[in-house]
């Protein structure tokens, strides 16, 4: 396959007419593979493409006649080095942090673990099981939308009455719902709910969260689900398991869902969890971020790189004082309003975002951008 050097900006897999550009951070991998899968769900990648190019620690490829549709995730390579705060392992397949649509949740299994199970992470023996089978896969998203006439109903916030809710909660059992439209964006985007929501006086919906999470083992290994969603594993993309249709359909859903719903003059506010990500402590899996940098995504304890600080009581903190940290979040947060027409946001766990190096700062550069904005 013809691989061109392409742009390290913007970030994540962005199609154009003539392909597809594939940008991703990582400070510290000496190599970095951009695998390809088909159609079928086969854990082996079609193709693995090395990332030759590499701009101010952005490694970027362009892909000619790859377009929307196309499966893809990434192999990062470098020391493994837990003790150092490093991670790198090839053998394992990992989430791009900018995929804009993740095809499905993940399978449970020892293979997602970086480290052999049964020694400590800082035995220094990396798992060699390749993690494909188990890992589900990143989709290149179509951007094209037709909005329309939509935008924001911009109610005055003291003409708001906001009403939290979950999707699969608020949708799964009304009875005039379709079966098929339970528990979905689309369901809750149904005339019978907003209806009812309309006879309330609602004008605002506060999604809990809707980014692709993942449901951790000890829950999975007692048939249980994380059902709140609060372990987000990708920031850019809606949560496919509210969604009829997956491989990139949740993002025209989810859009459908906010024009429906502003036409109705209901703002949609999203519950959003930047102060952790699903990987937990040295001891979870690796998904994302702790396998293409660890030591730039996750705030590591001063002087003792080896453990993660713990801020959130989730088993890491999101490191939201370096700058490619701090530029996912902002990006994330410009998509969802640009992209996905959302009107504004409620922050979990606010107050570990604004950690400075010593304590919480409430004038931490993270809120500035957010001052004039429904955050």
């Amino acid at each position: 396959m013809q691989a061109l050097p392409g742009q390290p900006h913007p970030l994540g897999a962005h199609v154009t007419k003539n392909g597809t550009n594939f940008a991703i951070f990582s400070a510290h991998a000496t190599q970095v593979e951009l695998c390809l899968f088909d159609g079928t769900k086969a854990s082996k990648e079609s193709v693995r493409i090395p990332l030759r190019d590499r701009t101010h620690d952005i490694w970027h490829v362009f892909l000619p006649e790859i377009g929307h549709g196309q499966r893809y995730a990434y192999r990062f390579h470098g020391p493994y080095d837990p003790k150092h705060g490093h991670y790198f392992n090839p053998s394992k397949l990992l989430i791009d942090p900018y995929a804009r649509a993740i095809d499905g949740p993940l399978e449970w299994d020892a293979s997602l673990h970086g480290y052999k199970l049964g020694s400590d992470p800082f035995d220094g023996l990396s798992d060699p099981r390749d993690s494909a089978d188990a890992m589900p896969r990143c989709v290149v998203v179509e951007d094209h939308f037709n909005w329309g006439s939509d935008r924001h109903p911009n109610t005055p916030w003291e003409e708001t009455v906001i009403y939290e809710c979950h999707v699969k909660g608020l949708t799964a059992l009304h009875p005039e719902l379709p079966k098929r439209l339970r528990g979905s964006y689309l369901g809750l985007a149904h005339k019978s709910v907003i209806r009812h929501l309309k006879s309330l006086g609602v004008t605002a919906v506060e999604l809990l969260p809707v980014h692709q999470a993942y449901s951790e083992h000890h829950l999975v290994s007692q048939g249980r689900i994380n059902y709140w969603g609060y372990n987000t594993i990708g920031f850019f993309a809606p949560e496919v398991r509210f969604a009829t249709a997956g491989n990139g359909k949740q993002v025209f859903e989810f859009k459908k869902m906010v024009k429906t719903l502003h036409e109705a003059g209901i703002e949609v506010l999203l519950d959003v969890v930047f102060n952790h990500t699903g990987e937990g402590n040295r001891f979870g899996p690796t998904l994302s971020f702790r396998g293409i940098d660890n030591q730039s995504y996750y705030q590591l304890q001063s002087g003792e790189t080896a453990y993660y600080s713990d801020a959130t009581g989730c088993g890491n903190t999101l490191d939201i004082r370096h700058p490619q940290v701090l530029k996912l979040t902002l990006d994330s947060l410009r998509y969802w309003v640009s992209e996905m027409h959302v009107d504004g946001f409620r922050f979990d766990l606010a107050v570990a975002m604004a950690r400075g190096a010593h304590d919480v700062d409430m004038v931490h550069h993270f809120f500035r951008p957010c001052i004039k904005t429904r955050c």
